[in-house]
């Protein structure tokens, strides 16, 4: 039991951090993939390409209607970036 507790206790300190930055992959996840889609007209599987190292765990998912992009980090994160003519993309205010 205290070997679970620690853990727990562990998991409690480094969740804001853990929680941060999911959040900042997430954005920046959909602020690249909606730029690249809208802006650069490709398609969002050649997108990913432009992904840093270590964005693997972000997936990206598109409403062409909405012309909006969304990354998710799975189990922490969402945020999504919609395309704005004039402005680019712009991230939508953050759920938490």
């Amino acid at each position: 039991m205290p070997v679970v507790a620690l853990l727990v206790a562990v998991f409690a300190y480094f969740w804001p951090a853990l929680h941060g930055y999911a959040i900042t992959g997430a954005s920046y996840g959909a602020r690249v993939g909606c730029s690249c889609r809208y802006v650069g007209g490709r398609t969002l599987g050649d997108c990913r390409k432009d992904f840093e190292a270590g964005m693997e765990m972000i997936t990206l998912s598109e409403d062409p209607q909405a012309r909006s992009v969304t990354a998710r980090f799975p189990l922490l994160a969402r945020q999504t970036a919609t395309y704005r003519e004039g402005s680019g993309c712009v991230l939508q205010p953050w759920n938490d």
